[in-house]
């Protein structure tokens, strides 16, 4: 029997990842460090790409049963309330890109893309913390601690990084240090839809752009809940590791980081029950494709190409990632290190592309003086053009899912 392909990390990435192998009929270990899994992260925007994805390994019924599909996303100016500008998702979205633009709590999309492997045929290993990697003779190997606090060693014929922001396959292949901090800090909370105030587009991704800042709010758990991120400019004491811990945070810090906007948003923040804060990181573009992939070993997610949040995309491009993986394990099996140049090659231009364009968007979204005035006349002049992007939501070119086995 030939030796599994490792997936390092079991989050989104790493799930999808394993999903994506397993329907291509390749034997595949995820390697989590956590004991558990638990009902963590708040929510998560999935563009036509994203579900074209999902429906493509099976998931998209489950999904919709569980998510939310808004109806339109709305901008408006943080500071005056007035509407910017509006792109029409639902069925206009499926029209344009032939699948929805959804909206999800992330531990139910996790959840689903965890059962959907399993019943695949991966093997998921919790509590498997890697502190050594190595390779030879055609294959990898990690070693760890299990959950057993017993030393283990585990083969393989690839390791892939999915293993987030801070990957330990990262700086074995890289040695490039820690991801940047970017200057901002984002707040998130859930508030059940029937609490929010009077007024708020409970069906709709509102967006408030502001001066250094914008809100976002958008539908969970089918439409049950809505879900709130703020992103603020500041910084916060401490080692870059300590930063990229969730913190709890009270709503007049959060006030005080959105000074003059609008009622409506004031009293949204405010109808809450709890917020928490965590500092943004991430890293630019890797510089080549070449980065992506050395010998037997991979990158994928934020693990390779740690994004700002303002395309809504991360999650996106990871399951992106994993279905370029799996095309080209399963269309080169006997040269693994031949595949995984195959798959970086098939990556690297697209992902840079959006990092990138987050990066823009951020400063977009955050600016100030003759900038935003000239931001908002566009969004009012432009419409929809302006908003929605085609080149994104139609996915990669040659993008396919693999599958040559039944699920069982």
């Amino acid at each position: 029997m030939s030796l599994p392909t490792l997936v390092a990390g079991g989050g989104i990435g790493g799930l999808a990842t394993a999903l994506a192998l397993s329907r291509a009929g390749l034997p595949v270990t995820v390697l989590e460090q956590a004991a558990a899994f638990g009902d963590v992260g708040a929510g998560i925007q999935l563009g036509p790409n994203a579900v074209r994805l999902l429906d493509g390994w099976g998931v998209g019924p489950a999904l919709r049963a569980v998510a939310a599909m808004p109806q339109q996303l709305l901008v408006r100016d943080a500071h005056d309330g007035r509407t910017l500008g509006c792109l029409r998702l639902g069925a206009a979205m499926r029209q344009r890109y032939g699948h929805d633009y959804l909206s999800a709590h992330r531990a139910d999309l996790h959840g689903l893309l965890l059962d959907a492997s399993r019943r695949a045929g991966a093997d998921i290993v919790l509590g498997f913390a890697i502190e050594k990697i190595a390779e030879e003779r055609g294959k990898t190997e990690a070693s760890g601690i299990n959950h057993s606090k017993i030393a283990q060693n585990v083969e393989g014929q690839a390791l892939i990084g999915c293993d987030g922001l801070w990957s330990v396959v990262r700086d074995h292949l890289l040695r490039d240090g820690p991801p940047r901090a970017t200057g901002h800090l984002a707040y998130r909370a859930l508030l059940p839809s029937n609490m929010a105030p009077k007024g708020t587009l409970r069906q709709d991704v509102t967006v408030w752009l502001g001066p250094r800042l914008h809100v976002v709010c958008y539908p969970v758990r089918g439409g049950e809940w809505l879900n709130l991120v703020a992103v603020v400019h500041g910084r916060l004491s401490g080692t870059d590791r300590q930063q990229g811990w969730t913190q709890t945070a009270d709503v007049p810090t959060l006030l005080a980081a959105l000074p003059g906007v609008h009622n409506s948003l004031r009293d949204l923040v405010q109808a809450a029950p709890g917020w928490t804060r965590w500092v943004l990181h991430d890293r630019p573009p890797l510089p080549a494709a070449t980065a992506y992939a050395q010998g037997h070993m991979a990158l994928l997610g934020d693990a390779a190409h740690p994004m700002r949040p303002y395309l809504a995309q991360g999650a996106a491009m990871a399951m992106e990632d994993a279905a370029a993986l799996a095309q080209a394990l399963h269309t080169i099996p006997n040269d693994v290190p031949q595949a995984l140049q195959r798959y970086a090659g098939a990556r690297w231009q697209r992902n840079a592309r959006v990092q990138q364009k987050s990066l823009r968007n951020g400063r977009i979204f955050h600016a100030q003086g003759p900038l935003r005035l000239a931001r908002n006349l566009a969004m009012r002049l432009g419409g929809e053009r302006l908003l929605d992007t085609p080149w994104l939501y139609s996915g990669p070119t040659g993008q396919q899912t693999v599958s040559v086995a039944s699920e069982r």
